[in-house]
């Protein structure tokens, strides 16, 4: 046989038993394979099964316990709905109960107010019985009266009347008298007993301001200092405070002489700063007296602050506080402004507690009476009624604002501490040597003579000197040429000689300096 034949059927036996054999094994794995399956599913399902009585058992447990928790709650509802009821019921009842009652009650007084009108009608028909026979008896004698007299009932009635009332009248009319005598003997005793225990309480000091401030020198050689180089210091000064210096013979002493005493306070102190320094000269004059100035401003504050806490006054506006402290540079007939404020204060506060009044809200008034003298801005009001305004700009209590405009009558008095503050005024202006009359118009004249020149457009500063004898206006160079200044000065000298009285002349001097400034940095 050939050996490639006998190969080919070898191998093809082999394959085939080889094929046999797989698909033996084959279907053994599948059998064992289908067996595993079938156990495993069995496995699931009876796992299954499980879990779904696990679960049924579950949600039977969850819906009996919702079961219980609802029935407890539609149980105690029920119970609260039955309790409401039974309340209701018990209130129901208890009502008609109280409607039986008052019934019953009613029923009674019905029939005790039957039996109290039955003996009330008789008593009525009895009284008008009486009120016949009594009304019989009158008529029986009222004829026999009038037969006795001759008059009629109404005569006799009317001439009774009229004498009583004749009577009545004469007697109310002494009777008034006598009263109004003894009341006005009483108000005017105990009007003079209060005064005079008020201006006994209080001691005033009595200093008259003048025109006039004395700088005392270490020496006479300052002098020349303070004069300067052709006088060119001495003019500054003047120039930069608005006040004139007096040089003359007097050892060791310059005089500072203008109406403003808070320009000569300055002046004063600027003098004070330069002597001390030893550098005077115009540049440093300027430098200092704008200094002062703004120190003044701040002694200002202080002094107001001060008052007022003297005073016991709390809660008054700053404004108001600085308008006190500048009443100490101002003058009022030759009377300290500040002072007599003070002395008002405590004449009112005084005079309001012997009245049984606020003493607090009459010396706030009476410190704040005369604000409307020391405006920052010249006005056409006067200075009752400048304060007033003030006063009620900055918060005060109507009764302030009223005592201060009505002290000189020129508002009508509303509030009780008005004519307080009037009399109070009045008492310290009328002490002996308190004012002077011939000053306060002096003062006044010269104030009118720099508000003149200050109407004029382009001036910057006016300052009245040598007691009124001359008046320099200092112009701004940019605004007014040298032409204009002829002009202005010569305006001015016109207007003074038609709207004013003066004695002697004026002097007009009008002053335009051009300066230019730079800074080395």
């Amino acid at each position: 046989m050939d050996p490639n034949i006998l190969s080919i059927l070898i191998g093809a036996g082999a394959l085939i038993a080889g094929l046999v054999a797989g698909k033996l094994i084959f279907s053994k794995n599948t059998r064992k394979k289908v067996e595993e399956a079938e156990l495993q599913s069995q496995t699931i399902l009876k796992e299954a099964e499980l879990r779904a009585e696990t679960i049924r058992k579950e949600k039977e447990l969850e819906a009996k316990e919702r079961f219980v928790q609802l029935k407890a709650a539609h149980d105690k509802e029920t119970n609260e709905r039955n309790r409401k009821i039974n309340d209701t019921e018990a209130r129901v009842r208890q009502k008609e109960q109280n409607i039986n009652q008052k019934e019953g009650n009613l029923d009674k007084q019905i029939k005790d107010n039957e039996v109290i009108k039955e003996n009330l009608n008789r008593q009525i028909e009895l009284v008008n019985i009486k009120r016949s026979e009594l009304e019989k008896h009158q008529e029986e004698h009222i004829r026999r009266l009038e037969k006795i007299a001759g008059l009629s009932a109404d005569d006799a009635r009317n001439q009774l009347v009229e004498s009583l009332k004749h009577e009545a009248q004469s007697q109310a009319l002494s009777l008034q008298q006598e009263i109004i005598e003894e009341a006005k003997q009483k108000a005017n005793k105990e009007a003079r007993k209060i005064i005079i225990q008020t201006i006994q309480r209080t001691a005033a000091e009595q200093a008259i301001e003048n025109s006039i401030t004395v700088f005392n020198l270490e020496s006479d050689e300052i002098k020349g200092q303070i004069i300067g180089r052709e006088g060119r210091n001495i003019r500054a000064i003047e120039a930069a405070t608005g006040v004139d210096l007096i040089v003359d013979d007097t050892p060791e002493a310059i005089l500072l002489s203008s109406f403003d005493p808070l320009r000569r306070e300055i002046a004063r102190l600027s003098l004070q700063r330069l002597v001390t320094d030893g550098r005077i000269h115009p540049a440093r004059i300027e430098e200092v007296v704008e200094k002062t100035r703004k120190q003044i401003e701040e002694q200002v504050m202080e002094i107001g602050e001060r008052t007022v806490i003297e005073l016991g006054i709390h809660g008054l506006h700053k404004e108001l506080i600085r308008m006190v402290g500048r009443m100490r540079y101002r003058s009022s007939y030759g009377q300290n402004l500040l002072m007599h404020s003070r002395e008002t204060a405590n004449l009112c506060g005084i005079m309001a507690a012997e009245l049984g009044l606020n003493p607090k809200l009459a010396k706030r008034a009476g410190l704040l009476h005369d604000i409307g003298k020391v405006p920052d801005e010249e006005t056409e009001l006067s200075h009752a009624l400048l304060g007033a305004k003030l006063a009620e700009k900055y918060g005060e209590n109507p009764a302030v604002v009223n005592a201060i405009g009505a002290h000189h009558d020129e508002m009508e008095m509303q509030y009780v501490i008005s004519p307080i503050i009037q009399a109070c005024d009045a008492i310290s202006g009328a002490r002996p040597g308190a004012r002077r009359e011939i000053m306060q118009q002096y003062l006044q004249r010269i104030k009118d003579l720099e508000n003149l020149a200050m109407a004029y457009n382009g001036v910057e500063k006016a300052y009245a000197i040598q007691a009124g004898r001359e008046l320099r206006v200092i112009v701004e160079a940019d605004k007014v040429t040298d032409q204009e200044s002829e002009k202005l000065s010569f305006e001015i000298a016109q207007k003074i000689q038609t709207e004013m009285t003066f004695p002697g002349q004026i002097k007009v001097t009008v002053i335009r300096e051009k300066r230019a400034v730079n800074v080395a940095r």
